[in-house]
């Protein structure tokens, strides 16, 4: 029972990883959900789940790869399946509520709107290529990739140039024109 983390410091890693990956989360979110309330729903699972999980986190992986793991698992499992009444946490909302009002805010939200008919292409891909695409969108490398998805980082090198092909073509036929809203 000696690996197990204590709630404290269960806490302490939760509050690490809001703070570190707190805007990469709210963007993966934003990835697999396009309406707003779903997106906040799943943003709070994916709290919910990564809270819950660091009970268990060991260090063999580094929390950054852990935290991704864990959004991408659950944001896969809460999309492929329908919502059943989920309970909510008040304490999820408050440090959802504390990270929206940092400065950054508004940069990401300006960065988000930016970004919107490419986020519209990647939700059409398959839940697989999407979580490649939106790691790899989040600057994190091949063999980081690799290690989260469970592929190999020669798949993820091809899945990636694939992917980015695929988005290109779309884009320019239209299906990314920036005319939606």
């Amino acid at each position: 029972m000696g690996d197990r983390a204590s709630a404290s410091e269960q806490e302490r890693r939760f509050l690490e990883a809001t703070a570190t990956f707190g805007a990469t989360l709210e963007r993966l979110a934003r990835g697999y959900v396009r309406d707003a309330d779903k997106r906040r729903d799943l943003l709070q699972d994916i709290h919910i789940a990564l809270l819950g999980s660091l009970a268990g986190f060991d260090g063999r992986c580094s929390l950054r790869t852990w935290v991704y793991r864990v959004a991408h698992d659950t944001a896969t499992s809460k999309t492929l399946r329908p919502r059943t009444n989920a309970p909510t946490l008040v304490a999820i909302d408050d440090t959802l509520a504390t990270l929206a009002e940092s400065a950054a805010e508004e940069q990401r939200l300006d960065r988000t709107r930016a970004i919107e008919p490419l986020h519209d292409l990647i939700g059409r891909l398959k839940p697989l290529d999407r979580q490649v695409m939106l790691l790899y969108l989040e600057q994190v490398d091949t063999a980081s990739i690799a290690e989260i998805t469970g592929l190999s980082t020669a798949n993820v090198s091809t899945r990636v140039h694939r992917i980015k092909q695929i988005l290109v073509r779309q884009f320019h036929e239209g299906s990314g024109d920036g005319t939606h809203t």
